[in-house]
């Protein structure tokens, strides 16, 4: 359920046919023919790499006939009798329009997509479809190939920072952060470790499918095209996770005899090599990326406080894709991949004991195949299939109160997560005329996990006394429509709506005492179903030729995950037990925004949103005995997340970009039964203020050069907003230069927080963000 789009991001159905644009920057080269039943040609870009996947509309009259190109570029369409328009869309590309008369000899054509414009951008995962963001009555924001090759950062979550609507759970970058921590949030929806925003890699889901968190070091970025971000709640079509947002990391297509090395080394003596090789023989094209890095890290815990117990925060991590796109005939094209991913992490800390440092370690195995069929009616219909196969190790140390403080350490459990999933997606599209296209489908999830823990003695945290096995089964399906409608051309209706399903069974708490002392062995939980509908309607209007208004109106969930249900853990002397009844989040929400393309190089934008959640799932306490406190989780109470949003976007050619982003965020408590006292408090994590500014300049005979600034504003650490727990505003820099060496090879170097400013992430203890860091490299183009 989680995802089931993978087909769609590469070789996407067409949408709608947006309002038309004149693509100065892409054209077309004719040459012409004799052929008379069929268009041929082959899609590229302006540099002449091939495109893949892109969308041929071929309109006579009121009539769309659609195709698409090939792993080479290559393409074949009918050809109507009659003036025909061609229209070509490429996600992460302008669309491209191109008129070939009636009288004039049917013709094969190069046809060239250029870079987009502000609201030119084709993109995919608003509406399961391709649409330009100039057309989508959503707030969308796009980093492009430039925008991820031009950022210092190292892992994706530090590149996604420049968009001030992200944020993890904690301000932290995922270099050092626990897995467990790295839940993302769009807009302050309900930050914590566990996301309510769905992240896919080519539209297949990477969210952890045991505790919902994401990866980030799984993303390959040297193969990322583009990020499209969707701030608002897109269940209506992906369904679970997707309340809070949808984050879509698209790769690159293949191209013939490519290879591409980059090889870079920093301070902390950080080391990190990305690889992408590809090829196409025919009608198969095959590319294998992948990334390799290794750091020593930095202390987490501020100079001050820090103890006995506390070292530097430390991963290595790396990762291998393979991926194979088939065009079987000119309708029907297939695809299957494979990843497998290695990640090992210290935590910062070890015992004072026996030196065992808390540390954890992931193998993922993930695979996913899709095939598309475009059938004779000229609708589209395409199935997918993914796999994951997860385990996770991780250990958890203890410090007791000590003096000094942070002297002693204990270690008090060792977990094993094992985790398998399955999910599918199946998809029916058709155009109706040129005012509808309308779209149909149902797409499932199941996941299977259990926490294998060992929990240690008080002493000395080196022997087993108690063996524990929590989990069980989750499966859901959903069903899911979407109509988009152009009743004129100004006006763009959206209507969708979506029904899930999902049950838990099979739910257990294994336990065995190796101490004699009393256990909750519970070998069957009880079962539990749920059903929920999200539905949305949207519509922008073209006010003008340089104003856009839309607004949308829609509701969304998320099912608790299996940590949430079956895992109890324990953090110090704070007990947080699972609760298997736990029923869905849900939060209805909407925006109200207006764009303006102030010339054709300056687009502003600026959003009103305002969300409303109900039944989070929180932690509440239920008993508390001397020091000991023991919590559940329980769904409870509700919060409103509203604010305003805005950026601006200037663009001189392909040389210069400059951008800034600003996003202020009134996220509070506004019914807590078990708390009262919660009522008008603003959440933690949630910042009032978070801005951005980017700029850019690119000269083939100088190089390219690039600088960004990122704020944000005060937060608390804790849901009482203690003055104590209150984390102070800061800011960090960053820079970075390339320039290339002759024709294949690139020297460059960044650096990311590049006045070293220390900033708070957490309190008891204070610990601190990520230090300065400064890389350098080069990069080795084959082509």
């Amino acid at each position: 359920m989680l995802a089931a789009v993978a087909l769609l991001i590469v070789h996407a159905s067409a949408a709608l046919p947006p309002t038309p644009c004149a693509c100065e920057n892409g054209g077309a080269q004719v040459a012409r023919s004799d052929a008379g039943s069929s268009i041929t040609g082959r899609v590229r870009d302006i540099a002449g790499g091939v495109i893949s996947g892109a969308s041929i509309v071929v309109r006579s009259g009121s009539r769309d006939l659609h195709g698409a190109s090939g792993p080479d570029g290559r393409f074949s369409v009918p050809a109507p009798s009659g003036d025909i328009l061609l229209i070509v869309r490429a996600a992460g590309f302008s669309e491209l329009r191109h008129t070939i008369s009636a009288g004039a000899p049917r013709t094969s054509v190069d046809l060239v997509v250029g870079p987009p414009t502000v609201t030119e951008a084709v993109i995919v995962t608003a509406t399961r479809g391709e649409q330009r963001t100039g057309d989508v009555p959503a707030s969308i924001n796009l980093l492009d190939r430039q925008d991820i090759r031009r950022s210092p950062a190292l892992v994706a979550d530090d590149v996604l920072r420049q968009i001030p609507t992200f944020s993890l759970f904690r301000r932290t970058s995922s270099l050092a952060s626990h897995p467990t921590a790295q839940g993302v949030s769009l807009r302050g929806i309900g930050p914590s470790g566990v996301s309510r925003t769905l992240v896919l890699v080519d539209g297949v889901p990477i969210n952890d499918p045991f505790g919902g968190w994401v990866y980030w070091s799984r993303v390959p970025l040297e193969s990322a095209d583009r990020v499209e971000v969707v701030n608002g709640s897109s269940s209506s079509l992906y369904g679970n996770y997707a309340m809070g947002g949808v984050i879509n990391f698209v790769t690159s297509p293949a191209t013939p005899k490519t290879a591409e090395v980059k090889a870079q080394y920093g301070s902390r003596d950080s080391r990190k090599v990305d690889f992408l090789g590809s090829h196409v023989w025919g009608r198969v094209g095959v590319t294998v990326d992948g990334n390799i890095f290794d750091t020593d890290g930095y202390a987490i815990v501020r100079a001050n406080e820090r103890g006995r117990v506390d070292s530097n925060a430390a991963v290595r991590f790396w990762n291998l894709n393979v991926k194979l796109d088939y065009a079987v005939t000119e309708r029907v094209r297939a695809f299957v991949r494979a990843g497998y991913f290695d990640e090992d992490r210290d935590n910062g800390k070890a015992s004072t004991i026996d030196g065992t440092a808390e540390a954890n370690d992931t193998t993922w195995r993930s695979g996913s195949a899709g095939v598309r069929v475009r059938l004779p009616d000229e609708s589209d219909l395409q199935t997918t299939i993914f796999t994951d196969i997860e385990t996770f190790h991780s250990n958890f140390l203890a410090v007791p109160v000590s003096t000094p403080p942070r002297n002693v350490g204990r270690m008090t459990l060792r977990q094993r997560v094992p985790t398998t999933s399955a999910g599918g997606m199946v998809q029916w599209s058709r155009a109706i005329r040129t005012k509808q296209y309308f779209t149909a489908g149902t797409d499932w999830r199941w996941v299977d996990g259990d926490s294998e823990e060992n929990g240690l003695d008080s002493a000395t945290g080196t022997q087993v006394t108690l063996k524990r096995i929590s989990g069980g089964t989750q499966r859901s399906v959903g069903l899911f429509v979407q109509d988009l409608i152009v009743p004129v051309p100004q006006l763009t209706l959206t209507l969708s709506a979506r029904v899930d399903n999902w049950r838990n069974y099979d739910g257990h708490n294994l336990e065995t005492s190796l101490i004699g002392a009393a256990v909750n062995n519970v070998p069957m939980l009880p079962a539990r179903s749920d059903t929920v509908a999200s539905p949305r309607a949207a519509a922008r209007y073209h006010l003008t030729s340089k104003v856009d208004v839309w607004g949308d109106i829609g509701w969304g969930f998320r099912a608790p995950t299996l940590n949430e249900l079956y895992r109890q853990f324990r953090v110090g002397s704070t007990l947080t037990l699972a609760n298997n009844t736990l029923g869905p989040e849900r939060l209805v929400g909407g925006e109200v925004g207006v764009t303006v393309a102030a010339s054709p190089s300056v687009t502003l934008r600026t959003t009103w949103f305002d969300n409303r959640l109900k039944d989070p799932v929180s932690n509440v306490t239920i008993t508390t005995v001397g020091a000991n406190v023991t919590q559940q989780r329980q769904n409870l109470g509700r919060t409103r997340i509203r604010g305003l949003q805005s950026d601006v976007e200037y663009r001189a050619g392909t040389s210069v970009r400059v951008s800034a982003a600003y996003v202020y965020d009134q996220a509070e408590v506004t019914d807590n039964p078990a708390n009262p006292s919660l009522v008008g408090r603003r959440l933690p994590q949630v910042p009032e203020h978070r801005g951005s500014m980017r700029a850019s300049y690119a000269n083939p005979r100088l190089g390219t050069f690039a600088a960004g600034v990122q704020i944000v504003g005060a937060q608390f650490d804790d849901d009482l907003n203690q003055t104590s727990r209150r984390l102070p505003a800061f800011a960090v820099a960053d820079i970075s230069a390339s320039r290339a060496i002759g024709r294949n090879i690139e020297l460059f170097v960044g650096a990311q927080n590049l006045f070293d400013a220390e900033y708070f992430v957490g309190t008891l203890p204070t610990t601190v963000g990520a230090p300065r860091l400064v890389t350098g490299g080069l990069r080795v183009k084959l082509r």
